[in-house]
């Protein structure tokens, strides 16, 4: 048993004999025929039996000090380690580590390239309607072609599908670096070449959230989704400050550079993956067709709808990034060096949430929790407009950013779990989708809601809204919350080298 020992044995009325065993067996220990109690790992009665005489310290090691104290300092530790990240998936699978790591330095070249897009469209137009242009040239490409890129991933081999989005968004980052080095294109031609590489990455990013299913054991798809989700999170803490130092050191060409050579690493995790062919029987049809498979699926799968409504009324109804300006100016006076504050407070929850994630990554049931931190999240923005103090303010900030971790990596999980693999592509394709689309349509409605009231009646009014969404989804869709995830599977078989064959579909 892998219980612990931890209470001293007792012997000799027939009812301390029971207390005996009932302590023995709830501890890691059994009793022998005379009432002693055998230590854990070895069997009574056999050749290395010790019985432990009446009044024997275990000497276990807890016990020390006496009785049950002396367990408490080593069962605290255990607590606490059981609440951290949970590595298993990068322990387990050197397939995900190499993707995972590969991951790590593309997503930090990308907040560099975010910086450095940023400087040179408002250093070449000093003009806030550019800047904003920057967001559409990310987002339309995505929007249009997504759920196509989806059912591609879903069609293809989705390994070399990935292999090639990659290559485009390295190429991408090329022509930046040239432009910059060389002699800088047009804004207009650089939100294009950006556009571009919005493009390539509607294709990589659902294609790679399919892999994880056929790189982790199904128990570990929720730790794995964390860890994804501390890189994201560490990148967007560390990048934009190097980036910043970068172009301010040497120009935005060193930035575009660095990212163009992040995507190294992002081929080579990339192609050291095992090929994902999808069955002849299982591949989807083409076109429209697919895409409108793909959308059926997520009407008729309640988890699924479920999770992605919620995930629709959190951003839609409190993302509140917009505000931040106002905010800033109302409660800080508007100094500059403070509005950072509001961004790095959300950061700091979130990151603080992914470290200590195993403390619901472990959980059975990860709806409910996505229902929670969403809940949360409303809760908190809401508060965030009723609180005079500016303090306060940061402090419900980091909260929000805890929840929201809490309900995107319970989200992930969710739509993995419940979606087969031959739908994984355009399911996935569906959720980057609401996770982009989202946000921006909560900051427009933030920011419109605002210039005609104030921050805040913006901020209260949203969190009043996504309760109440929350509420009714809960009621609606209980599949959601009663979802519960496996909690055990068989060992992963051996790792497949580059060019064998991933049996997807399978399990």
């Amino acid at each position: 048993m892998a219980w612990r020992i931890g209470r001293r044995a007792l012997a000799g009325k027939a009812e301390d004999r029971e207390r005996s065993a009932w302590d023995a067996a709830s501890r890691g220990s059994h009793p022998g025929e005379s009432g002693q109690t055998v230590r854990a790992g070895r069997s009574a009665g056999g050749p290395e039996a010790e019985p432990i005489e009446p009044g024997e310290d275990s000497g276990s090691g807890e016990d020390s000090g006496g009785g049950e104290r002396g367990s408490h300092p080593p069962r605290l530790a255990r607590r606490m380690t059981a609440m951290l990240a949970d590595t298993a998936p990068l322990r387990e699978s050197p397939a995900f580590r190499r993707l995972w790591l590969s991951g790590v330095c593309s997503s930090f070249g990308g907040q560099m390239t975010t910086v450095a897009v940023l400087f040179q469209v408002w250093h070449s137009t000093g003009s806030a309607a550019w800047t904003g242009a920057i967001g559409l040239a990310q987002a339309v490409p995505l929007i249009a072609f997504g759920l196509f890129a989806g059912a591609l991933a879903d069609r293809l081999d989705r390994r070399r599908f990935y292999l090639a989005c990659t290559v485009g968004q390295g190429v991408c980052s090329a022509l930046l670096a040239t432009q910059a080095l060389l002699g800088t294109f047009p804004v207009l031609l650089v939100l294009l070449v950006v556009a571009g590489q919005s493009l390539f990455g509607a294709g990589s990013g659902p294609t790679s959230r399919t892999f994880l299913p056929q790189l982790v054991r199904r128990e570990h798809l929720g730790a794995a989704l964390a860890l994804n989700r501390i890189a994201f999170q560490g990148s967007m803490m560390v990048g934009p400050a190097i980036g910043g130092l970068v172009v301010a050191g040497v120009g935005v060409g060193g930035c575009y550079s660095i990212d163009a050579l992040s995507f190294a690493a992002a081929l080579y995790g990339a192609y050291r993956l095992p090929r994902m062919v999808m069955r002849t029987e299982q591949a989807p049809r083409a076109g429209l067709r697919a895409v409108a498979d793909g959308l059926s699926y997520l009407m008729h799968t309640a988890p699924v709808r479920g999770a992605l409504l919620t995930d629709l009324a959190t951003t839609v109804l409190t993302m509140p990034i917009s505000l931040f300006p106002l905010i800033n100016a109302e409660r800080f006076g508007g100094n500059p060096r403070t509005l950072g504050l509001f961004l790095a407070a959300i950061a700091v929850g979130g990151v603080t949430a992914s470290v200590f994630s195993g403390a619901f990554t472990r959980l059975p049931r990860p709806g409910a929790v996505m229902l929670l931190g969403s809940s949360i999240w409303g809760a908190s923005l809401l508060l965030l407009g009723l609180v005079p103090n500016a303090w306060l303010g940061l402090g419900c900030l980091a909260v929000a950013g805890a929840a929201d971790t809490l309900a995107v990596v319970s989200r992930s999980t969710v739509v993995q779990l419940n979606t087969p693999n031959e739908m994984l592509g355009r399911v996935a394709a569906a959720e980057q989708i609401a996770g982009q689309a989202g946000p921006e349509l909560g900051n427009l409605r933030a920011g419109l809601t605002a210039a005609a009231t104030s921050g805040s009646v913006a901020l209260v009014s949203g969190g009043v809204l996504c309760l109440a969404a929350l509420a009714l989804i809960v009621v609606k869709t209980p599949q959601l919350r009663e979802f519960t995830r496996p909690v055990a599977d068989p060992e992963p078989g051996p790792e497949l080298e580059p060019g064998q064959v991933h049996p997807v579909g399978v399990a």
